[in-house]
């Protein structure tokens, strides 16, 4: 750690510290690998699928061209539209963002997306360009949809620094690097050694092993054992720090991002933390926070229930049927939080005005007993695991189930939402409706031998076909249904006939057809 300088009373000037970088854009851009090139290491080929599903953070000296060495503090975040909430935590604790962009794709969806996330926090950003490599490569027509967007970059009407790379190859890699430095420089970001740690929890879990963890990312201060940090309601002793790498280590400074385990509760991602000398002193601020969280609840809740609602309730009227909806009852259990987070993103867009999706419970770590006997109250219940598998005691309860419980268990999450909306899609009621296919003008009834009636018309609208339902309409009025049993057209036995000819036919139907009655074919068709 620098060594701070000290004043006349012996006060410690502030120092510098690492800047926080965050890397965003769109799936399949590049952000990971351009990651896995400046660490030299293999982050990709752990995350499955090859998409990165939490927000790490990482730490690496650069060394400038002019011989300087920096640590840089990045954060990787997902690209992929299901980690929205993700992304926005991490655009919340960097400094400076760096906007990925395929040079072979221009701009896309979670590009726009994590554009609106660094201008909501309003942070300084770089576009990197990636993939030049790339046969399909076109940086200049990446430049002009970057404009289309209104992300003007140096060179296109803008001021937005813009580095060519290849995080492949690392082509244009320690540029960017140097981009970074240069723009964080004119932030001035600082930093109070002597100062109790404060910063931003990035990310926390449950495991049976270790009990709950969270991520730091130190923004003020240090980080020393002995101490206590509290997140909202939550706290945690501080009785040894892990750097990113699981590394034991004497402190965490600035800029640092650092583990912590052994919290109270699972500490909400994306919130403050700070730090205390004692226990009693950290219960009472989660307390305090406690207290705080539940009376803004229940003013929310009396606002809610206070406001008036934007349109009026449809009337039900005496005797109507009141549309059924079928739920999906749901468990969810993941490894981090963010999982959870990014699960429930996606969920909510799964609707349907007869179905519903209700997630039970929610949760961190293994699937239990309790999430096993939950389900078997329900055997409706279905138990969705991300990274989750169930535990021993739960795996047992399950094979000894007299109900079979329905247990699915996901590395991909796109993979998971994509079972839940086939499973979602197949409780929808199916909806039939009757389709028109033909309408003939009755002119000429011939014989009427019981329920079997030989009458003439002419087709007035599509097609009439021999073996069809048809309805009977006496001034546009359905008087009754029957059956068409056979089709005549000059004389000659058809299977159909088409719109403007005449012809006979055998209708079988239960009431009497009149001359100037209209016979319309329909079929019953499932409603799309």
């Amino acid at each position: 750690m620098a060594t701070p300088s000290k004043t006349a009373k012996n006060t410690p000037t502030l120092i510098q510290r690492p800047p926080v970088v965050v890397i965003m854009g769109h799936i399949d851009h590049g952000k990971s690998t351009l990651l896995d090139y400046i660490r030299k290491s293999n982050i990709v080929a752990g995350e499955a699928g090859g998409i990165t599903q939490h927000v790490g953070a990482y730490q690496v000296e650069h060394i400038t061209a002019e011989g300087k060495k920096s640590m840089l503090t990045f954060l990787d975040t997902p690209g992929h539209a299901a980690f929205c909430s993700i992304r926005e935590r991490g655009a919340q604790a960097a400094d400076v963002a760096i906007l990925v962009v395929s040079a072979e794709d221009g701009v896309k969806p979670q590009t726009l997306e994590a554009y609106k996330n660094i201008k909501d926090q309003n942070l300084p950003f770089i576009v990197a360009i990636n993939k030049v490599d790339k046969p399909n490569a076109n940086v200049n027509k990446t430049k002009e949809s970057l404009g289309e967007k209104e992300i003007y970059v140096e060179g296109w009407g803008g001021d937005v620094p813009c580095v060519e790379i290849s995080a492949l190859k690392g082509t244009g890699v320690s540029d960017l690097l140097d981009m970074i430095i240069l723009v964080t420089e004119i932030s001035d970001l600082k930093s109070n050694p002597v100062d109790p740690a404060g910063g931003v929890i990035i990310e926390s879990e449950r495991s049976s092993k270790s009990g709950i963890s969270a991520t730091l990312l130190i923004k003020n201060g240090t980080l020393t054992p002995g101490t206590f940090v509290v997140s909202g309601d939550a706290y945690a002793p501080v009785r040894f720090i892990n750097n990113f790498k699981g590394e034991k280590i004497l402190e965490g400074v600035a800029g640092m991002p650092v583990m912590i385990l052994g919290w109270s509760k699972i500490p909400t991602c994306g919130l403050q933390f700070v730090t205390v000398s004692s226990k009693k002193e950290a219960e009472k601020i989660s307390e305090e926070n406690a207290q705080a969280d539940k009376m803004k609840i229940a003013q929310a809740q009396k606002t809610l229930n206070e406001t008036p609602l934007a349109m009026p309730a449809t009337p039900i009227t005496p005797g109507e049927a009141v549309p059924e909806v079928v739920t999906v009852p749901l468990i969810i259990k993941a490894d981090v939080i963010g999982s959870i987070e990014g699960i429930k993103h996606e969920l909510v867009k799964i609707t349907h005005d007869k179905v519903r999706l209700k997630i039970v419970s929610e949760g961190l770590g293994e699937i239990n007993e309790n999430d096993v006997k939950v389900a078997i109250g329900d055997p409706h219940i279905i138990i969705i695991g991300f990274n989750a598998e169930p535990d021993k005691k739960a795996a047992a309860m399950i094979e000894r189930a007299a109900v079979p419980i329905n247990v699915k268990n996901f590395k991909i999450i796109y993979e998971l939402i994509q079972y839940v909306q086939d499973i979602f899609t197949s409780k929808i009621p199916k909806q039939y409706i009757e389709e028109m296919l033909g309408r003939a003008k009755i002119l000429a009834v011939f014989s009427k031998e019981k329920d079997r009636q030989v009458v003439g018309g002419k087709v007035q609208e599509g097609t009439l076909a021999s073996g069809v339902e048809v309805r009977i309409i006496r001034r546009e009025n359905e008087i009754g249904r029957g059956k068409i049993r056979e089709l005549q057209s000059q004389k000659k036995r058809v299977d159909e006939v088409a719109i403007g000819f005449e012809c006979g036919m055998m209708v079988e139907a239960k009431v009497e057809i009149a001359v100037g009655d209209k016979i319309e074919a329909v079929k019953t068709v499932e409603k799309i």
